[in-house]
């Protein structure tokens, strides 16, 4: 289990996690053409944001005084959610990479959101950490829906259409 000191170290960890999140679906959502897409990873960034909140409602620290300043601070350009999305060009870029690359960090992020939870003995901050896995889930479902109406896919609400005919 984790003591206090690893516990406002994990929560901090947690707020600047779902920060580089929201800092890489505002810089996607800036750079992509198309608009359905765009309206997805602009969604995406403000329930990141709003993670971060949950997270600050439960820690324990004190050396972040205001949520929103922090929040709107400069992009971290070598976080793991910011650095591959650097990495490629611009005119390299498209729809179709950037939710390939966030369905891998959701997907990954909620696993270890619920691994982590699993170590923490207060109610309410395991609550917090169950609660974003829970909704990380979600989002790789938003973008997986996305990606697939993108690609052309049969969508999972037409998939009844298509098993009758």
């Amino acid at each position: 289990m984790l003591d206090n000191i690893d516990l406002k170290d994990a929560v901090r960890r947690a707020i600047q996690t779902e920060k580089n999140a929201m800092d890489f679906y505002q810089r996607g959502a800036e750079i992509m053409q198309n608009t359905e897409a765009k309206k997805v990873f602009e969604l995406l960034a403000r329930e990141e944001r709003e993670h971060a909140e949950w997270f600050y409602n439960v820690y324990p620290g004190d050396d972040i005084p205001d949520l929103e300043e922090f929040l709107n601070a400069g992009v971290d350009q070598n976080s793991e959610w910011m650095s591959e999305l650097n990495q490629m060009d611009t005119k390299d870029f498209n729809e179709r990479k950037a939710m390939e690359m966030a369905m891998e960090k959701e997907k990954g992020l909620a696993e270890h959101l619920r691994n982590f939870a699993a170590k923490i003995e207060d109610p309410e901050v395991r609550k917090v950490f169950e609660d974003n896995a829970t909704s990380t889930d979600y989002h790789f479902q938003i973008i997986e829906s996305e990606y697939a109406r993108l690609m052309g896919m049969v969508h999972e609400t037409d998939i009844d259409t298509f098993v009758r005919e």
